[in-house]
């Protein structure tokens, strides 16, 4: 046990080194990048000259707020791209999943506020319960060794070359489906497992089968469950993705509750552990999935194609106007 909980204390070390060096990559990405806000196209004129004519179309694009963000940088299932720019998007959009997930207790508000309540009232029942369910099992030898077997499938070293053989399969067949799943689940893996390094770090609860199982804040490692938090963010990747085929819900989510049990079984975690660990990693995959997709369809409109016709009576002429995004008529 001394060696196990050595090198858990190097995985949060590493978790933590992590999400300073993911910082400081998000930073450098953004040097040379114009600031979102500022225009991609406009150029500082010298004081005291006359600024050159525009067409409105050049105005608006201009005067339009840059779609280029930072969120801009997601990946899109379109493309395949090589593993060094493909793991700088990845990288950055963690980033600003961190910083997403753990400021999202500050805009809890009425429409959300079930979201929070639901999870966190069940969790705050489990706790005094959660001695008694764990002696409710037999608890047996075999138990234990066939509930850690289970929870394997759980656990990173599974998912995540799962995952990354989605990509592999999608970038030879050319499917974008294939592709998606892929680096959303990567990047649901890693947003999962760095929300679990943290909060273990802070509440370092006991393991059932640890001294004084239960504890919170007495060195262990079990609050919350990273195997649930992890299989569960992909089941609930998996029913977003293939949200009008049904049986891909409930064999992802009838999987994730298999692992989860295990877990118990296995005398590693408690049923608040698995409760909170499940419940996040449902809302993390949710998180990502609605992310990429809010800005693969908001952003990205703008370089939509849009033709205007133009006639001017006065002069008896007419023509089109052939423009990438919003186009404004100064004249009007």
């Amino acid at each position: 046990m001394p060696a196990v909980n050595g090198i858990m204390r190097r995985v949060r070390v590493l978790a933590l080194a992590f999400i300073g060096m993911l910082g400081n990559l998000a930073r450098a990405s953004d040097a040379g990048l114009p600031h979102p806000g500022s225009g991609m196209l406009s150029q500082t004129q010298p004081t005291g000259t006359t600024p050159p004519q525009v067409d409105p179309g050049e105005s608006a694009r201009n005067d339009h707020p840059s779609v280029l963000d930072r969120r801009d940088r997601i990946y899109y299932p379109d493309d395949t791209e090589r593993p060094k720019p493909l793991l700088k998007k990845l990288f950055l959009n963690i980033v600003l999943d961190q910083k997403d997930i753990f400021t999202s207790p500050f805009h809890i508000n009425r429409e959300n506020a079930l979201e929070w309540l639901v999870p966190t009232a069940a969790v705050g029942a489990l706790i005094p319960a959660d001695t008694h369910i764990a002696n409710a099992f037999e608890n047996s030898r075999g138990q234990v060794r066939w509930g850690g077997r289970i929870s394997n499938i759980g656990a990173s070293y599974t998912l995540i070359p799962i995952v990354a053989g989605s990509y592999v399969y999608g970038a030879w067949r050319d499917n974008p489906k294939g592709r998606e799943i892929g680096v959303l689940g990567t990047e649901s893996l890693l947003d999962s497992l760095i929300v679990a390094g943290v909060l273990k770090e802070i509440c370092r609860r006991n393991r059932p089968d640890e001294k004084n199982p239960g504890d919170f804040w007495g060195g262990g490692t079990s609050f919350p469950s990273g195997h649930a938090i992890q299989v569960w963010a992909i089941a609930s990747l998996l029913d977003h993705e293939y949200k009008h085929k049904k049986i891909v819900a409930i064999t992802a989510y009838s999987l994730a509750g298999i692992v989860s049990a295990s877990r118990i079984a296995a005398q590693k975690h408690f049923s608040s552990d698995i409760v909170a660990g499940g419940a996040m990693g449902w809302f993390i995959g949710r998180y990502v999935y609605d992310t990429h997709m809010s800005h693969l369809a908001h952003n990205h409109a703008a370089f939509l194609p849009m033709i205007e016709p133009r006639f001017d009576p006065v002069q008896r002429s007419y023509g089109f106007t052939l423009a990438f995004g919003q186009v404004r008529d100064d004249n009007h």
